[in-house]
């Protein structure tokens, strides 16, 4: 009986797990979804169950290898960033896998910037804002070394979550660059190395690797290609990478809107990074600015405020169609004025300096705060492009691809280049798969769908 040959892929996010299975086209042909309860972990606060996890993973692939109609050619990983897992010398885990959200004691990471020229400086060299969280990963370290002490005397090794998992089958330490540049304190932009501390303090972490690097692995007496994992938010970059054939920049618009340019690789400034930029590395190991705005939050808590004074459902701004007049009129009064956050966004985010009575009706409001809000991302974007970048195409992805009014005050205020929305399912996963397609030998070259709609200025538009 034919067997159709995939990739499986374990995507685990910090809701959902999935497992995706790819065919040599690249097309999904089965996704499962799992959700795990939550443990805690010694300090009684809140993470994944890993032990569950790491059932769930070796069974679903047990299964999958004795089944009648798939060939499981390769298998690889992509999880969410700043998590470490300890292994003790026996190569066991030593430590549960600890949420980033823990907060962290100011005094640790105060000590570290110190002790190398100060916080601007330290957080400029490893481009990762100062989050006062296990966030910073690379914290995760240090947070261990004093508050768990006799688990750290006896910690051996080190591996960020994607190739502990990766590990969990071929029994091999190695590293990436997705996970060790994802604001973790690890990396120095700088040298494009480990940053001295990490052999200051005597911590040995693995050599990374290209994410392109696989491992010839036997699982349950079957040969399988064994990719080491890659950082989530970095796969979902790598289809437009590949898919591509201009210079982009991806704006993946969601709860948080992340503005990613991998033709950017200058190092972090100062100023970038006051202003909540910060660097990712890429596949390649090259530096990816990105910008990031809390646009989706800040969009609910003030939509909601207005549903609530316009007397409206609170899925009513769904339904307002793009009222050119109304954006015309917000033009007149020129490109750089602002209602909604004239003195920047407020603590709790809701901007209750406005008068909504000033507005004829919801819509009206609407337009403006998506009108401000819009102009907000412009200038996150502009933080991180300049002209030598040679932008041509600004891919859009996520909720706000969805936003119509969004969308074409964003290909107004960039008129110069094409403004596309860009659809692909499971983006993360596919980067996942794509990584490690080349080593199979598959015999037909790649096709990406991108399944792009170009958006045009609304006329009479000029760009900020």
């Amino acid at each position: 009986m034919y067997k159709t040959k995939v990739i499986a892929i374990f995507d685990i996010g910090k809701t959902n797990k999935k497992l995706l299975l790819f065919d040599e086209g690249l097309g999904i042909v089965h996704q499962h979804e799992e959700k795990f309860k939550t443990t805690y972990d010694e300090d009684g606060f809140e993470c994944d169950d890993i032990e569950r996890i790491e059932i769930w993973i070796k069974s679903s692939l047990s299964e999958l290898m004795t089944n009648d109609k798939y060939y499981v050619r390769a298998v690889n990983f992509c999880t969410y960033g700043a998590t470490l897992v300890f292994l003790d010398g026996e190569e066991k885990r030593l430590t549960p896998v600890y949420n980033y959200l823990k907060e962290v004691p100011e005094a640790i990471q105060t000590k570290l910037f110190e002790r190398y020229k100060g916080k601007c400086e330290f957080c400029r060299k490893t481009a990762s804002p100062p989050l006062g969280l296990l966030l910073n990963s690379g914290i995760q370290i240090l947070w261990l070394k004093q508050q768990h002490s006799e688990l750290f005397q006896k910690l051996k090794s080190i591996l960020h979550f994607p190739q502990y998992l990766s590990y969990l089958l071929t029994g091999q330490f190695v590293s990436e660059p997705t996970s060790i540049g994802c604001h973790t304190f690890l990396w120095d932009f700088d040298k494009n190395e480990y940053h001295d501390w990490i052999k200051d303090e005597g911590i040995t972490l693995p050599k990374p690797q290209l994410n392109t690097f696989t491992i010839k692995t036997e699982f349950e007496g079957k040969q399988l290609i064994t990719g080491i994992g890659i950082h989530d938010s970095s796969s979902s970059l790598v289809p437009y990478i590949k898919g591509s054939k201009q210079n982009f920049i991806l704006v993946s618009a969601g709860t948080w809107c992340i503005n990613m340019n991998p033709f950017n690789h200058r190092p972090l400034t100062i100023e970038q990074l006051k202003k909540d930029c910060l660097a990712y590395l890429s596949i390649d190991q090259k530096p990816v600015i990105s910008s990031r705005l809390f646009m989706g939050h800040i969009h609910d808590v003030n939509v909601k405020r207005m549903c609530s004074f316009f007397n409206v459902g609170e899925n009513h701004f769904k339904n307002v169609k793009v009222n050119k007049v109304l954006i015309y009129n917000m033009l007149a009064r020129g490109t750089q004025e602002k209602i909604f956050f004239r003195k920047g966004i407020p603590s709790g985010y809701v901007d209750e300096s406005v008068e909504l009575s000033q507005f004829a009706d919801f819509s009206e409001a609407y337009h403006r705060l998506m009108y401000d809000l819009t102009s907000l991302n412009v200038e996150s974007i502009k933080l991180i492009s300049t002209p030598d970048d040679n932008i041509k195409y600004l891919y859009v992805s996520g909720g706000f691809a969805r936003n119509m009014i969004f969308m074409q005050l964003l290909a107004s205020f960039f008129s110069d280049i094409e403004v596309c929305t860009s659809e692909i399912d499971n983006s993360s996963a596919l980067g996942a798969a794509l990584v490690v397609w080349d080593n199979l030998n598959v015999g037909h070259p790649l096709n990406i769908k991108l399944n792009v709609r170009k958006w045009e200025p609304l006329k009479g538009l000029v760009k900020t």
